[in-house]
């Protein structure tokens, strides 16, 4: 068993303080918001992530797992200080290193035995060794310290079983002690340990998060353009799948990506390229298209609708993606904010992330509790997150609820077998548009 501290509550640290617990280890979790540490305590996560709830609950029990304020104390008895704070982006598309220098500072001024401190947060290339250098400046006591590197590769909605099942465990040291050290305690998780330097570790990182973020971005360039050419984009990527070097992962088309990793770390590694005096292209062309993308939904209904003034627009799904709470750069977002600057009067329905989009639009957008409350006399109605409550809708629900039935699917939720079936005007990513013939301007039904 290691004395293991975690700073930083978010998704990485927290998620990482209560796996490493759940393996046995002692872990003190520290954070400077007493309301977060507070609710904590008491067994509640204070964010959405499937399984996390339990373990909390099951190691505060076991007096494994401990939350608290008090950085000095917990930073004084610790063997290992994992740093999982977050980094932002800057205006410039850099990454924000505050939070992690913050945190540095704290443990130089407190660490009273020699300690291996890991960087568990996504950081720019050679950001261990200045952190090393910096603690080491720092120093109040007499005491040795190393950092190494440990990217963390969790995804929101699946970032338990991510950590317990990992695919991999990527570790950077420069020294054998660091090594030992951070296998042993991996040691319980059964899982492969790539061990390299700390800059390789770094890289891997950006790099994962980097090709799957150009992944995505190539799907929907492909779809865009099968819309173009008349193809069918999901048969094109069953086509593609069967091909092993390319597989069926990332190959989903819709409106961009989002969240806490993609849009930032797309933009740090190629601000970091730049500074470097190499452009990555391709990642580049990853981010462009990704911004693009986002207005997709609204290109295809100004079609339809040239103007969204008084009209009464149903938004189901508002967080970046399903199993999550999270808004950080969630299409819905930009989407709603320039229907409410065109006048629309928006209705909104998410079953996890209704009260998170309340602190950015309390009052300037209704909530319903039900997708047929949202649905209810709508003019059109937009779909910005795949949902499994939204997957399975009854079809005929749009047509009975809504005042036109005109459905923009930016996550290609139903099969067109389905929607062939129903009188609804849809229209989704990089499929053929069903259901819909225009007769002198005016939209009919087959």
């Amino acid at each position: 068993m290691t004395n293991i501290t975690v700073a930083g509550t978010g998704y990485v640290g927290l998620v990482t303080g209560v796996c490493l617990a759940e393996m046995g280890h002692s872990v003190t979790c520290v954070d400077n918001v007493q309301d977060k540490i507070e609710i904590l305590n008491k067994g509640i996560s204070p964010i959405f992530e499937p399984e996390l709830d339990d373990l909390i609950v099951r190691n505060l029990k076991s007096n494994k797992l401990t939350f608290t304020t008090n950085y000095q104390d917990a930073y004084s008895k610790s063997d290992v200080i994992f740093i999982g704070v977050g980094t932002p982006e800057n205006e410039d598309g850099s990454a924000n290193l505050n939070y992690i220098y913050t945190v540095a500072h704290q443990i130089a001024s407190s660490i009273e035995r020699d300690c291996l401190i890991v960087v568990k947060s996504t950081v720019p290339i050679g950001t261990n060794e200045k952190i090393e250098n910096f603690i080491k400046q720092h120093l109040k006591n007499n005491v040795k310290i190393e950092v190494a590197s440990n990217p963390e590769f969790l995804a929101q909605g699946t970032a338990v079983r991510d950590t317990l099942y990992a695919s991999r465990i990527v570790i950077g040291v420069e020294s054998e002690l660091a090594k030992k050290v951070l296998t042993s305690i991996y040691k319980p998780f059964n899982q492969p340990i790539l061990v390299m330097n700390r800059r390789s570790a770094e890289m891997v990182k950006y790099a994962s998060n980097d090709f799957l973020a150009l992944k995505i971005s190539f799907v929907n360039d492909i779809a865009n353009l099968c819309e173009a050419v008349g193809a069918n984009i999901e048969d094109v990527t069953n086509g593609m799948s069967y091909d092993k070097r390319i597989g069926n992962k990332f190959l989903n088309p819709g409106i961009g990506y989002g969240g806490s990793c993609f849009p930032k770390d797309t933009k740090a590694l190629h601000w970091l390229s730049e500074e470097e005096g190499y452009v990555l292209r391709t990642i580049k062309a990853a981010i462009e298209v990704n911004e693009k993308q986002k207005f997709k939904l609204i290109k295809k209904s100004r079609k339809d609708f040239p103007s969204f003034k008084g009209l009464k627009v149903a938004v189901l799904g508002l967080t970046f993606k399903p199993g999550t709470d999270d808004l950080r750069e969630a299409p819905s977002v930009p989407n709603i904010r320039l229907l409410l600057n065109e006048g629309a009067n928006i209705h909104a329905y998410d079953p996890v992330g209704m009260n998170n989009f309340k602190k950015i639009y309390p009052t300037q957008i209704s909530y319903g509790e039900t997708i047929e409350e949202v649905l209810k006399d709508a003019d059109l109605c937009f779909i910005f997150t795949e949902w499994n409550e939204i997957k399975n809708i009854n079809l005929n629900l749009f047509k009975k609820q809504m005042k036109s039935p005109f459905v923009y699917d930016g996550r290609n939720c139903f099969s067109l077998n389905k929607v062939r079936d129903a009188e609804i005007n849809y229209q989704s990513i990089g499929r053929p548009n069903v259901n819909e013939y225009r007769v002198n301007n005016e939209i009919v039904f087959n």
